[in-house]
């Protein structure tokens, strides 16, 4: 299943958030992490990822820092900072709204109009 860029991208900092609020990691980690959880149904790429861990860590929502993998590779690793807490909170609250007018509006939707239920 394709998924909407306008859903990837509304979604995409609250999941990162929400993915580093578990702890630090490394980019190939995020995007990994990313696939895990939608099931294989979200394939992010380098070049989508990296420019929104660079906006964050402008925000002051993520830190990074540099450290060296078991193989002796160099790694940028990211953290959420306190602020980033407070973001994915925000957005935790925010998202809570949009899916519960969504899960209305799909249930109404599912329901066969009343003219049907004993008019016909």
């Amino acid at each position: 299943m394709r998924i909407d860029k306008d859903l990837v991208a509304a979604s995409a900092t609250p999941l990162v958030l929400g993915i580093l609020s578990d702890g630090d990691l490394y980019g190939y980690a995020i995007l990994k992490r990313v696939a895990e959880l939608s099931g294989g149904g979200m394939q992010w790429t380098d070049g989508m990822l990296y420019p929104l861990l660079h906006r964050l860590e402008r925000l002051g929502y993520v830190s990074s820092s540099w450290g060296v993998s078991e193989a002796g590779r160099r790694r940028k690793h990211y953290a959420i900072t306190p602020a980033g807490l407070d973001s994915l909170a925000d957005r935790q609250e925010q998202w809570s709204v949009v899916a519960g007018a969504l899960r209305q509006v799909w249930q109404t939707a599912q329901r066969p109009p009343a003219v049907a239920e004993g008019w016909a």
